[in-house]
């Protein structure tokens, strides 16, 4: 949860007091554990949550919560079925669809995550969700890259011990110490950034540079040697409990000792590093199955937090969101606590399939609040769902993805002692002067973060450029403007400063949630996040729902895509009706009548174009004015490796008539994508 930049996701080196990247970075609540204990945290009632995010959403929209029984059941109908999917989907022959994840709707809508290989090879960026009704027919498919996979070369000029160096000198100008290749140069093909490129991935070890384990993922170009890509695997993030009071606590009786071992939950254990940096630690056990006292001076407190943070972290997703454990198969992750010394910082690791915590300055505030635990997990639910790389803007989603349901966590959990917030890490006093790491309803207050979008925001820590999606959430939950949350005081600002009316904070993780499994993908960025978070919502509540246009509101309060009206004021004129564009085929037209204007438009006419397409780089945009003039939008570019069109466009159009009919004129040039004009709406300022 720290901010840096690595894997795992460990803390940023330019706060070297922020939580680690990506996985692990929340604190767990713990308090007085029950003999025998699988009894569940002290929360609001399951029934009742779920209810609440359910209400006013399309019932078949919603998730099954699947038994981990019936998920392998689909999976293992998944896998019986993927070489014809493969077929289906035009697929070459050397390629092959590794089933990886699968969900499904009430109405029996299925979901199914697939990675893909060519000729033997993993492919990297190749992931796609392909969603199927219950009748069988393929509804949609969402590719994490568009470009065709065919005509790669398997042989490499480049040899794997040169991949190997490039990857430990990088991680050592990462600031990584005692550095080594952890796995030996693996061959794949590269698709994360568009054209398939053959490469070398190699994983770098060692420590960073405040002590989180590295796994730095280096991907080197097989013909030239060029390095492609890097991002980190570690992602950072009783019972008397530290943080959140007397709490009750799953446990297990062995013999006549008492295990932190949570077997009502998958069975989640907590583990004593001792100190130490590597290994599982010693499984907490104890006679009297009470842990802690509520001081960080007695090691079993932090164990009891993050016992109790992974309990609530499992009842939330399993009750609101209808997931059993992080994966979705009914399997626990593990916690280890007591990591280094004065480690400030805590930590995902998928390789361990744990939480990782350190005991933070002087050993006296361990990073186990609910809102950590929860953080992390997350990363370890991003991990088996959309997988989102750990640099640029997917990095920030992938933060930021961890940041909004460690916040719905805080909030699930109902607890006196650690109320419900918008603030990230407000108990574990990680600055040294009680600020909290991170503010979701201004981000810029942590004197980093980005409140809105921007070209170069990719370019910021992924801790930071979450800031965009982390304000998104507050604006779509609870609106924009000065308000008071449970004894906290807000002031939300937007980017084009007009006000956004939220919808509720269950309804908005929902929305996220849906997003987050069936239609984000590795390389999902931020106009990609509002396609999918729209696309969820519409399914959800309608797309003319209040829901659906809040979302468009929140998203256009950060400065990615328009509002509902049309813009940040002014007279707006908008088509609604869907219009297929064929398949490299002849242009189609959406038309607009304008009218109750006087004189010429203006300089500055700002085309809103929202298009759902497999694969945007085949497309031509033109706006027509009424004489017949073309104002070339967008060009058709191979190196345009994106779904969809969710852009406004500004338009010097003085010297036309204002009144008429403008169309928008779109053209697919190339073959083997599809989709339709969705909506387009011109603006007056």
């Amino acid at each position: 949860m720290r901010s840096s930049d690595t894997s795992h996701r460990s803390a940023s080196r330019k706060r070297a007091t922020a939580y680690g990247a990506l996985a692990a970075a929340t604190a767990l609540l713990a308090g007085a554990v029950q003999a025998g204990g699988t009894a569940s945290a002290d929360v609001q009632p399951a029934a009742a949550a779920a209810k609440a995010v359910a209400k006013g959403a399309d019932p078949g929209a919603l998730p099954v919560k699947l038994s981990p029984a019936k998920r392998a059941e689909l999976l293992r109908e998944a896998n019986s079925t993927k070489a014809d999917t493969a077929k289906d989907l035009g697929l070459g022959a050397k390629e092959k669809l590794v089933v990886r994840d699968v969900l499904q709707d009430r109405d029996g809508t299925t979901h199914t995550r697939y990675e893909r290989t060519y000729d033997g090879l993993p492919v990297l960026g190749g992931d796609l969700v392909v969603d199927t009704a219950k009748s069988g027919k393929t509804e949609g498919v969402t590719r994490a890259a568009k470009s065709a996979l065919k005509g790669v070369a398997t042989s490499a000029a480049v040899k794997p011990a040169a991949a190997e160096r490039q990857a430990v000198k990088a991680a050592a100008a990462d600031g990584s110490k005692k550095t080594t290749a952890d796995r030996a140069p693996r061959k794949v093909v590269w698709m994360a950034q568009g054209k398939p490129t053959l490469a070398y991935e190699t994983v770098a070890g060692g420590l960073q540079d405040d002590g989180t384990p590295n796994q730095l993922h280096v991907v080197t170009d097989a013909a030239t040697g060029k390095k492609l890509y890097e991002w980190q695997g570690i992602e950072n993030g009783t019972g008397n409990t530290q943080y959140s009071g007397s709490v009750t606590l799953g446990t297990a009786l062995s013999g006549s000792s008492y295990t932190l071992n949570d077997t009502g939950r998958g069975g989640h254990k907590t583990y004593n590093l001792n100190h130490g940096s590597s290994g599982t630690g010693t499984l907490y056990s104890g006679a009297d199955d009470v842990w802690g006292n509520g001081s960080a001076s007695n090691t079993e407190t932090a164990a009891a937090d993050a016992h109790y943070g992974a309990a609530l972290t499992w009842d939330y997703y399993k009750n609101v969101q209808g997931r059993s454990g992080i994966r979705g198969d009914g399997v626990a992750a593990y916690s280890r606590v007591h990591y280094g010394n004065a480690y400030v910082n805590a930590f995902w690791d998928d390789s361990c399939f744990c939480m990782t915590y350190g005991d933070g300055t002087s050993n006296l505030h361990p990073l186990t609040s609910i809102d950590v635990a929860g953080h992390e997990m997350t990363h370890g639910v991003t991990a088996a769902t959309a997988g989102l790389n750990y640099s640029g803007e997917s990095g920030g989603l992938n933060e930021a993805t961890s940041d909004i349901f460690g916040t719905a966590v805080e909030f699930y959990a109902n607890n006196a002692s650690d109320v419900g917030d918008y603030l990230i890490g407000e108990k574990i006093d990680i600055n040294g002067d009680g600020t909290p790491l991170r503010y979701m309803d201004k981000p810029s207050k942590d004197g980093g973060s980005a409140d809105s979008w921007y070209s170069g925001v990719g370019n910021l820590d992924v801790h930071y450029s979450s800031g965009v999606a982390n304000h998104f959430f507050y604006l779509l939950s609870e609106g924009s403007g000065a308000k008071v949350i449970n004894g906290v005081s807000y002031n939300s600002p937007t980017s084009d400063g007009l006000p956004v009316t939220g919808i509720g904070r269950d309804k908005a993780a929902l929305i996220w949630f849906k997003a987050l499994t069936t239609k984000f993908t590795t390389t999902t960025n931020y106009a990609g996040a509002r396609t999918g978070t729209l696309a969820a919502a519409g399914e959800l509540y309608g797309t003319t729902s209040a829901e659906y246009k809040a979302v468009q509101d929140a998203w256009a309060g950060v400065n990615v895509g328009s509002r509902s009206g049309g813009g940040g004021g002014g007279t707006s004129f908008e088509n609604t009706t869907d219009v297929a564009i064929p398949d490299a085929g002849a242009a189609v037209t959406s038309s607009i009548a304008v009218t109750g204007r006087t004189g010429n438009a203006p300089s500055n006419l700002a085309v809103a174009v929202d298009i759902v397409h497999t694969w945007r780089g085949d497309l031509v945009i033109d706006l027509v004015a009424p004489d017949g003039s073309t104002y070339r939008l967008k060009n058709s570019s191979g190196s345009d490796s994106a779904d969809n069109v969710n852009a406004t466009y500004t338009v010097n159009a003085s010297s036309e008539v204002a009144n008429g009919t403008w169309k928008l004129k779109v053209q697919d040039v190339a073959a083997q994508d599809t989709g339709y004009i969705n909506s387009w709406k011109l603006t007056f300022p």
